[in-house]
């Protein structure tokens, strides 16, 4: 057999350190069995898919040192690598399922399937579609689609027994047929939905092994059923557990930063980290935690792999950068990564104008820029609190700005003043009174250069973190209070043409 592995992920977002841990083990496995590693890019969600989100992907995973054999950027014999670019083949699969009876056009209106989840959730019923549509007769179907009814294509699910699932990791995975959803497999729009795009490209990529997360065990017998109905020889499962954080939580920006940038901001070596992600999965050959990715081949095994969720331990990722950057690297290498790392041309040049119009002496710039180069900014709180916000403005103020700083498709100056503005509306204060707080979280000081401008640069990852830990030194905010404030709708601000940042 020749393995062939894939990662897939959406390009829908800031690159995650979970996707990368996922890239690695993907690697290594086929890369240990002498086989082959793909990308393909998952971009059906058409609202939330971006194209400069999937060059972000792109270029976090090159920085980390992985590469593929075939992809998007590179083609290959299977390709299109973007499912974007692959709507006939699942336009045709779909069409073969209708026809031979294992798939069914639905046409319930959204206020019916929400009254149908109602109701279930009354009588503490499995959420799922009930079978409306599966007994429409032809007649039916044709004066539905006469009258022009949105329709999308759902498959059919037996009621009773049950499937198993194999699992590389977790053995025999049993599931009754009663709980698992008519699942919709092209959208009304024409579109596929994941379930169905993933099973024909794994099998039209040739794919032998889906090493994936373990929020996608539920979807394996979905998955099963499709290849059974298509005839297809199903890939083996491994369902990955999820990284952690230090108190055994899920990883996510809300407890810890997870964006890859934010790591390569932050000044981590990408050799370091990919260290630190195969040490989650891969023992230290005689005890020393230094090692290649060649290395990290070599001692992949999948029965290595925890079922209990690494921990993602920031002090141990430190303390293997720290490692790196001492051992590893002789004084002109280390001057080098400093240079590539933040004293080039290119970031030099973002800066510098911020700069020149605020200083007497070029020594001042070390003062005045010091943030650009740092990772979390030491302020207190009573710096935080030197204005004329109160505490529970404050907090509803970095709450509802990172809120809608996250949804911002785009990470430009004028969309974040836009959310900036918005937010003091909303809250009814003086921009000058609502901006000093986040320029002592993001910048480090109430005067500085233009903070818009700093954020832009800065990047998501940054500052999404120096607002995080903002809100910390005030005592943070419980889960509803986040979510109420989060709610709050923004109120409409003009954001001037030229502002005098």
């Amino acid at each position: 057999m020749n393995v062939r592995t894939r990662i897939a992920p959406s390009p829908t977002g800031d690159p995650h350190v979970g996707t990368a841990y996922v890239a690695l083990l993907n690697y290594c496995f086929a890369k240990k069995h002498g086989g082959e590693f793909l990308l393909r890019i998952e971009d059906t969600d058409r609202a939330r898919s971006t194209a400069a989100s999937e060059q972000t992907i792109l270029d976090a995973l090159h920085w980390l040192g992985l590469s593929w054999d075939a992809g998007p950027d590179c083609g290959g014999p299977h390709g299109p690598y973007r499912q974007s670019e692959r709507l006939p083949f699942y336009t045709r699969y779909a069409s073969e399922l209708l026809a031979a009876g294992h798939a069914f056009k639905c046409f319930c209106t959204p206020e019916r399937l929400e009254a149908v989840r109602m109701e279930q959730r009354q009588m503490s019923k499995p959420p799922g579609y009930d079978g409306h549509c599966v007994t429409l007769t032809p007649a039916e179907i044709a004066a539905s689609e006469s009258a022009g009814i949105p329709m999308v294509v759902r498959m059919k699910v037996p009621r009773e027994g049950s499937i198993t699932i194999e699992d590389m990791l977790r053995g025999p995975i049993v599931f009754e047929w009663r709980t698992v959803d008519m699942q919709v497999l092209m959208k009304s729009d024409g579109w596929p939905t994941y379930h169905l795009a993933n099973v024909v490209d794994d099998h039209l990529m040739q794919i032998t092994h889906v090493m994936r997360g373990e929020e996608w065990i539920s979807s394996a017998p979905k998955h099963a059923l499709l290849y059974e109905y298509f005839g297809w020889e199903m890939p083996r499962l491994a369902h990955l557990p999820l990284l952690r954080n230090a108190d055994k939580s899920k990883l996510s920006k809300r407890k810890n930063p997870t964006g890859i940038l934010f790591y390569e901001r932050m000044g981590y070596l990408p050799e370091a980290l990919l260290n630190f992600l195969g040490l989650l999965a891969v023992p230290p050959a005689g005890g020393e935690e230094i090692m290649d990715l060649a290395a990290m081949v070599a001692g992949f095994d999948v029965k290595n792999v925890s079922l209990g969720g690494p921990v993602f331990d920031v002090a141990k990722l430190d303390w293997l950068n720290g490692r790196y950057l001492r051992e590893r690297l002789n004084s002109g290498e280390f001057s080098e990564r400093v240079r590539t790392w933040a004293l080039n041309e290119t970031y030099l040049g973002r800066i510098a104008p911020l700069a020149q119009s605020r200083i007497e002496r070029l020594s001042d710039l070390g003062p005045l820029l010091a943030f650009f180069f740092a990772g979390r900014l030491d302020v207190s709180a009573e710096q935080l609190r030197d204005g004329k916000l109160d505490d529970l403005e404050l907090r509803q103020a970095f709450v509802l700005v990172a809120a809608h700083l996250e949804a911002l498709p785009a990470w430009e100056v004028k969309a974040i003043e836009g959310v900036v503005r918005a937010a003091c509306e909303t809250l009814g204060r003086k921009l000058r009174d609502f901006v000093r707080p986040f320029y002592v979280a993001i910048n480090g000081q109430p005067q500085s250069v233009p903070l818009f401008d700093s954020m832009e640069i800065l990047g998501r990852d940054i500052v999404r973190e120096r607002l995080r830990g903002a809100l910390e030194r005030l005592g943070g905010a419980s889960a509803s209070e986040q979510e109420a404030w989060k709610k709050m709708p923004l109120k409409p601000a003009t954001v001037p043409e030229n502002p005098a940042r």
